[in-house]
């Protein structure tokens, strides 16, 4: 009995048959996943559903007019075929067009936690703080063994080796991932506090990328004392933390670009400020050095006699001033001693006793009306040689 052995090529070739002459051109809805568009102008990416998902493909040539821009999490209706790439041995459709359908759930979680954590100013630019211009330490939060870290470790390498770099290891996708990441964030800030901290990982679908999703993550880049930058995925990916942290970068190694400052750039900027102390130092003094010319050959050093002599002439006037002064205030006050007297003599109960007037007193308190006294009251009545003792026998009016 004779055994057909097939070769690989005859079986995909086969399989590659049936599927293009069993399935015509058809239309295929689902949500957009690990877009990845080509240098090339092709685009890839994966369709998916709750239970499956096919790999996609549309060429530069159609790409080039589609009105749709796609992106993760955007729900979809693509048409296209199917067709086998037997060197992979798998099946992607090939796209010949592109509807919006609607989003995603992921997009649409997206959206609703980027609705809420904005309403309650987490997104504030009055919030966000300002970057140290040279930090000397830095924290990096990101998975030990990704592509993101041999990048951050080679840029910082080489832009600037002087800073010191303390790497966290966490997951960065998968059950857990967000809650390990904000752990971290929290124990820098505890624990080991740095200048910054730079918190991301590389691209990846949305899916890939959802840790950065989290709203515990969001919180606890919000909370931190310590200046975070998001570099999570390429620079079209966009997260959550991007919007939380205090800047935003496009990949991980911009984010070392953008924050660490070129050891060679700081040594000539500090040459640089060197001489322009310098030259002002050397400016300063000799401005200094012709001020003290212009005194070593003034006036005052050649003829320091007459100079003394203007001073003392100064000094006698002002004295003759103060004297004059202190005279006419002095008269001034005389007089004004000598009104006070005459006002204060002609208040005095004595000198009015002497015109002929006399006091009457009750009870030692003078009597002012006749309302004080009553009929048969004995008074005192004070004249200026002597009093008298009396009695009230009546009283007249006006």
């Amino acid at each position: 009995m004779d055994i057909k052995i097939f070769t690989v090529s005859e079986i995909s070739r086969q399989i590659k048959l049936l599927l293009e002459d069993s399935f015509p051109a058809l239309w295929v809805e689902g949500e957009i996943s690990n877009f990845r568009p080509h240098h090339s102008g092709h685009l890839y990416f994966t369709l998916k559903d709750s239970e499956a998902q096919i790999s996609c493909v549309m060429w530069r040539s159609r790409a080039a007019g589609l009105a749709l821009q796609p992106q993760d999490g955007l729900y979809v209706r693509a048409y296209g075929t199917i067709r086998l790439y037997e060197k992979a041995g798998r099946y992607q459709l090939d796209l010949i067009r592109i509807e919006e359908a609607g989003l995603g759930d992921l997009q649409l979680q997206f959206e609703k936690l980027k609705q809420k954590l904005a309403g309650e100013g987490l997104f504030d630019n009055g919030h966000k703080k300002n970057l140290p211009r040279f930090p000397r330490s830095v924290g990096i939060i990101t998975s030990p063994t990704g592509a993101a870290i041999r990048d951050i470790l080679s840029v910082a390498n080489r832009r600037s080796p002087s800073t010191t770099l303390f790497i966290r290891g966490v997951k960065v996708q998968g059950t857990g991932a967000a809650l390990d990441i904000a752990d971290a964030i929290n124990f820098f800030n505890r624990f080991h506090p740095v200048d910054l901290l730079i918190v991301g990982r590389g691209g990846g679908s949305l899916e890939d990328l959802w840790a950065f999703n989290e709203e515990v993550v969001a919180r606890a880049i919000y909370s931190s004392e310590i200046p975070v930058v998001s570099a999570v995925g390429h620079e079209i990916d966009f997260t959550i933390a991007d919007f939380v942290a205090d800047l935003r970068a496009p990949t991980p190694s911009a984010a070392v670009e953008m924050t660490l400052t070129d050891d060679r750039e700081l040594q000539n900027w500090l040459i640089e400020t060197k001489q322009l102390i310098r030259l002002k130092i050397a400016d300063r003094l000799g401005r200094k050095r012709q001020e003290i010319l212009a005194v070593k050959n003034g006036y005052a050093m050649r003829r320091p006699a007459d100079v003394l002599q203007q001073y003392i002439w100064q000094i006698e006037e002002i004295t003759r001033r103060i004297f004059y002064s202190a005279l006419t205030h002095e008269r001034s006050q005389k007089e004004k001693i000598l009104n006070l007297k005459k006002n204060l003599s002609s208040l005095n109960p004595a000198n009015v006793l002497n015109r002929g007037f006399a006091l009457v007193y009750k009870d030692e308190n003078i009597v002012s009306s006749e309302k004080s006294v009553a009929i048969n009251d004995e008074i005192l009545i004070k004249l200026k040689d002597g009093s008298l003792k009396s009695q009230v026998l009546g009283k007249t009016h006006g």
